[in-house]
């Protein structure tokens, strides 16, 4: 070998090795890009160059952008809500329209792309990003219509759930809506869709009436219960598997502005009575009232705290007798449970700083609060100075389970809560200890779930995959291969095709 070239291709290979990836990437692109292409990969992980007149096609059969890295926009567009996923996809799309998003379609099945669809952003493992692989972003594509005399609501695919809550209460109506506002309506409706208002009108997907759907040959389906009834009943459950849904008819229901809403806090050392408080409690309230118990261990040695969430949404003059039992647990060290605006609730755990901070989380349905779960769950609760562990139960049952399992492609009907594990961890920290931690504490909490919401869905082996979708898996896999035979829509809780 020519001692020169050794020299240069070592020292080439140092520099790379020591070099932060975001910026190897964008020096790499900048290199394909001036040498006619940009390079990325398949489905099945094989590089490819997508040669740059491919590239200005797809601009120009385009209303929405076509972001490449070094492009205003891409950064901002690539990134995700867990600031630990920092994925660059080779190009990033942002759709404007229906035609916007065929286009993009085509254009990832044509080369076999590997293709990340993201609508809020809130995947706590980033599927809706990618590495070296197209980015459908529908920030640009979203939008409310209210008909108010049918109680519909009809929704673009990249709308947050804060566009559909404003449009709908304006008129007195809603239906449910997750819990964070700037959650994505797609991403939460696919795959369930809990929220405040679950107990008393079912998930958000038993509240879909008919969607619109850019498939994966690029065809534009309506699918309802009497128009491609298999695939009405895929997307209510199946994630984003068999398609973009570029729009939802959702069913509305009326409902008063006012709710009665908040927090009691208490200190970390009551944890094990106020958690075996809430197991009781909270199988025993009306549909109209949602109760979540949390936990949180702040870093830096901060004391942790132990609570419980509440959001009535009956007649006012119940909320009284309802909340007693709360009020005979003593002094909190904070009572903010008050009469408030819906949508006001709906913002009030929206993130909207910035943080260096990444999360990891683990999350199981269970039906009820064994005495051996809650010691392992107080038990295993430690603190950390580098970390703030929280732990949080997301309250179900009610109109959920009225619903067979099924009916729809979701099948965890039975839980009457959604247990989450999360930790997360400043950036300039290594995360390995902390997501070893929540591992092994989950260790000893797993064996009282069954099954978990798949748009948790994160590091989960296929056959776990599989497995969660219990009973309704072989008709799923038959949907998929009919309406995604090669498997284009895969960065989800992935069903594959049959």
């Amino acid at each position: 070998m020519n001692r020169r070239h050794f020299f240069q291709t070592t020292v080439a290979a140092a520099v790379a090795y020591s070099m932060p990836y975001g910026r190897l990437f964008a020096l790499d692109q900048a290199a394909s890009q001036a040498a006619g292409g940009i390079s990325a990969v398949t489905l099945d992980g094989r590089p490819i160059v997508i040669e740059q007149a491919a590239i200005k096609d797809l601009q120009a059969r385009m209303r929405g952008p076509v972001l490449l890295s070094g492009d205003a926009g891409y950064e901002q567009a690539r990134r995700v809500l867990n600031e630990s996923i920092n994925k660059h996809p080779a190009l990033v799309v942002q759709p404007t329209g229906v035609a916007d998003i065929q286009s993009a379609v085509n254009f990832a099945r044509e080369r076999e792309l590997l293709l990340a669809v993201k609508c809020g952003g809130h995947s706590p493992g980033g599927k809706s990003t990618c590495d070296r692989g197209m980015q459908i972003d529908l920030s640009r594509f979203r939008g409310v219509r209210v008909d108010a005399a049918a109680r519909r609501a009809y929704v673009d695919g990249g709308s947050l759930l804060g566009d559909l809550d404003h449009e709908a209460m304006a008129l007195g109506l809603v239906t449910t809506a997750g819990t964070v506002s700037h959650t994505g309506v797609g991403g939460l409706t696919l795959g369930g869709g809990f929220g405040r208002l679950a107990r008393r009108f079912g998930l958000a997907l038993d509240n879909v009436r008919a969607v619109d759907v850019v498939t994966a040959d690029g065809g534009y389906l309506h699918a309802a219960p009497d128009e491609n009834p298999d695939l009405y009943w895929g997307v209510r459950g199946g994630g984003g598997n068999f398609g973009v849904v570029t729009n939802f008819e959702f069913e509305l229901h009326p409902m008063q502005r006012q709710v009665v809403a908040g927090n009691l806090l208490f200190p970390i050392d009551r944890a094990r009575e106020i958690i075996g408080f809430y197991g009781d409690y909270s199988s025993q309230v009306p549909d109209d009232l949602y109760a979540d118990y949390f936990m949180q261990m702040p870093p830096a040695g901060k004391p942790g705290i132990c609570g419980i969430n509440v959001c009535y949404s009956g007649p006012a003059d119940r909320a009284d007798a309802l909340f007693a039992p709360l009020r005979k647990l003593g002094t909190p060290v904070m009572d903010t449970i008050k009469a408030q605006d819906y949508v006001a609730v709906q913002k009030s755990t929206d993130r909207s700083d910035p943080r260096n901070e990444g999360t990891y989380l683990k999350s199981g349905f269970i039906s009820d609060f064994k005495p051996d779960m809650v010691s392992a769950l107080v038990d295993g609760f430690q603190p950390d100075p580098q970390r703030s562990t929280v732990v949080f139960f997301q309250h179900s049952g009610g109109a959920i389970g009225r619903v067979a399992k099924e009916a729809t492609a979701f099948p965890h009907r039975h839980s009457k809560h959604n247990m989450f594990a999360v930790v997360s961890w400043n950036l300039d920290n290594d995360a390995a200890p902390h997501i070893r931690y929540v591992k092994d504490y989950w260790n000893s909490l797993e064996r009282y779930t069954d099954g978990y919401y798949t748009n948790e869905v994160g590091d989960e082996a296929q056959s776990n995959v599989d497995d969660n979708y219990q009973g309704n898996l072989a008709r799923l896999r038959t949907i998929k291969k009919k309406y995604d035979p090669g498997n284009l829509f895969r960065l989800n809780a992935n069903v594959q095709p049959a």
